[in-house]
């Protein structure tokens, strides 16, 4: 392999100093009055001698690397995965590379991903915050670090955010199950501290409150690390144990998921026998019999908003920017 093509390399070439070389390549030919011609003629040697420029020099110069970190909890699930594309995309429009790393909900992962990102030093980071972290973000933000937390957040904290009104998402689904004609109406969750979980079996008890049907309110948390077959178990015992239950809201995609699996197992029919509302989707329940009635979050504004608030952050660091979003209440025949 030769040698890597420098500033000088391209100097000789022209025939000008290294200085006019580097204002033409980082931009600031106008602002150094450097000639037209000569631009281009630096600009077609760099070309043809493949000038690569060093990144990390330029960095520590710039003191930005240009780079943003993302931390999701699993991006193997279709909504996580969505949303990476959509931040992806945007970042790249304003001229950030994105690097992605998932926490699996556990916070000893998500503090080694912290570290890595900070190593590489990240100008920012967006996190899906998993339980138990609140320390990790507090000492984030102590540092300095421009931190924009997404889908979920920790109210004891000042630190900007992009999430849905959960709240709002559940009690209205659960009220459009109600005049749909269903009243024992359960909820399966997943067994968590943070602020979206709390809210999504918030607002479904407060639905079931405000209908006088409190006396049916059940809910069952699955912890998050449950396999499949563990989970499905533990749906199957749930509706078992309840067997009076008419309509179930879902937390999450991935218990949606699960739950139609055992449904479709025992045969039961939907929305006959059991109305179901989910949490965002995926192409599956567009196929299932029964297409599903889902509370869809809003995936390019919450990764668009994301991206920039975070920008806004890195310009700014003082700022706090906080954003609670509107769902969309897709229904269609499973709840029907």
């Amino acid at each position: 392999m030769g040698n890597r093509v420098r500033i000088k390399d391209i100097a000789t070439k022209v025939g000008v100093s290294t200085a006019l070389v580097s204002y033409v390549l980082n931009g600031k030919e106008k602002e150094k009055r450097v000639g037209n011609e000569l631009v281009k003629k630096i600009r077609e040697a760099a070309i043809e001698l493949n000038y690569q420029p060093n990144q990390i020099a330029r960095s520590l110069r710039n003191g930005s690397t240009k780079t943003i970190g993302l931390i999701v909890a699993d991006i193997a699930i279709p909504f996580f995965g969505q949303l990476a594309r959509v931040i992806e995309d945007e970042a790249a429009k304003s001229g950030y590379t994105l690097i992605l790393g998932s926490s699996d909900e556990d916070a000893n992962k998500q503090n080694s991903l912290i570290n890595t990102l900070s190593h590489r030093q990240v100008d920012g980071l967006i996190i899906v915050p998993a339980d138990g972290t609140c320390n990790q973000i507090a000492n984030l933000q102590k540092r300095g670090m421009p931190i924009v937390l997404m889908d979920r957040y920790f109210p004891e904290l000042n630190v900007s955010h992009v999430c849905l009104n959960n709240y709002q998402a559940s009690y209205e689904a659960v009220g459009h199950l109600i005049k749909k004609g269903f009243q024992q109406i359960g909820m399966i969750a997943y067994q968590s501290g943070m602020i979206h979980m709390r809210e999504r079996i918030g607002g479904y008890r407060k639905a079931m409150e405000t209908a006088n049907l409190s006396e049916y309110i059940k809910v069952i948390e699955i912890p998050y690390h449950f396999t499949r077959i563990q989970t499905e178990k533990t749906i199957e015992q749930f509706l078992d144990d309840n067997k009076e239950i008419e309509a179930l809201l879902f937390a999450t995609n991935s218990l949606t998921t699960a739950g139609l699996n055992f449904i479709n197992k025992k045969g039961i029919k939907v929305p006959d026998q059991m109305g179901i509302v989910g949490y965002d989707g995926n192409e599956a329940f567009d196929f299932f019999y029964a297409p599903i009635t889902i509370v869809e979050q809003p995936l390019a504004e919450i990764g668009t908003k994301s991206v920039n608030v975070l920008t806004d952050l890195i310009s700014d660091p003082t700022k706090i920017i906080k954003y609670d979003l509107s769902h969309f209440l897709n229904i269609r025949n499973s709840s029907s």
